[in-house]
């Protein structure tokens, strides 16, 4: 299909300019795009229609991976294929982050999309957004009102809907320490190879010197209301040393607390043992990538 008319063009150089540029629309008719992965196609069948695009491929600040002293932030341009190629992400803390971006749609689609583009658009069975929801990161935005930070738990509300503001750019996805002894993971299942998640399963664990987990984060891709923690999941883990007893009591406290709905992929009972199987292996990754 083609776009509705869209009246306006914009491709700032700095944040300054491009909330510049979003402002001088009113409210809801300037929109930004990132890679466009998603949002190309929601102008295509026209399920939105800007009056102005703002294309952010020019702002150089709002690209790169930066990391020191164990703080890391990711620039909201920053594409797919680049954390997936970060090398310090290939274990630890992070590494859920690589494992999400390395399997995001095809290869086209990792060297286009972006992680700040994911974020804003949450979809529902998109990778990143649980991914970084599992790691507990703090979002930087700039709008005409200034700046202002935000956890991930707040801004993402529901499936393509965030605490974004329709004037505000999401700058960079931040952390300011990553916790001594902590292992993350992610692995979803599709119809086929680097499909949309069906499910998607990540999570966060940080252990006592003695590995019994003291503290753990637990999301959800895939279902009906898109990334999601699972708190009962999370509870039920601490304690845990990485045992598949602890762990399937975990993964139990979580099916039996969230929505597994049925449609033309995968009835309910089949989302359940998917989150009961990949939420072994990713528990399993991240206990032993903690332990490492």
């Amino acid at each position: 299909m083609y776009p509705a008319k869209i009246d306006d063009y914009s491709r700032p150089a700095t944040i300054a300019e491009a909330v510049a540029a979003l402002a001088s629309f009113g409210v809801g008719e300037a929109m930004c795009i990132a890679g466009g992965m998603s949002l190309m196609q929601a102008i295509k069948s026209r399920l939105v229609r800007p009056a102005c695009l703002v294309d952010l491929q020019d702002v150089a600040e709002l690209r790169g991976i930066r990391g020191s002293g164990g703080a890391l932030s990711i620039g909201a341009m920053t594409r797919y294929v680049e954390i997936a190629g970060h090398a310090p992400f290939a274990s630890g803390p992070f590494a859920a982050l690589r494992d999400a971006a390395s399997h995001v749609g095809d290869r086209q689609v990792r060297n286009r999309g972006t992680i700040g583009g994911s974020l804003c658009w949450n979809y529902m069975a998109a990778c990143l957004p649980a991914a970084v929801l599992a790691l507990g990161a703090t979002l930087r935005l700039v709008g005409p009102g200034g700046e202002r930070t935000i956890a991930i738990d707040d801004f993402l509300i529901g499936p393509l809907e965030t605490a974004r503001g329709e004037q505000e750019v999401l700058v960079s996805i931040d952390w300011k320490s990553a916790p001594a002894r902590s292992g993350s993971a992610y692995k979803k299942w599709g119809l086929v190879k680097d499909a949309l998640p069906v499910v998607g399963v990540a999570a966060l664990v940080t252990l006592e010197a003695n590995g019994a987990c003291s503290a753990a984060r637990l999301a959800l891709a895939g279902l009906t209301a898109g990334a999601q923690r699972v708190p009962a999941g999370e509870a039920a883990l601490l304690g845990s040393k990485g045992d598949a007893a602890s762990l399937d009591r975990a993964l139990e406290a979580v099916c039996a607390n969230v929505d597994l709905h049925s449609d033309h992929w995968a009835d309910a009972a089949y989302r359940g043992q998917l989150v009961r199987q990949l939420g072994r292996d990713v528990l399993t990754s991240a206990f032993a990538r903690a332990k490492n």
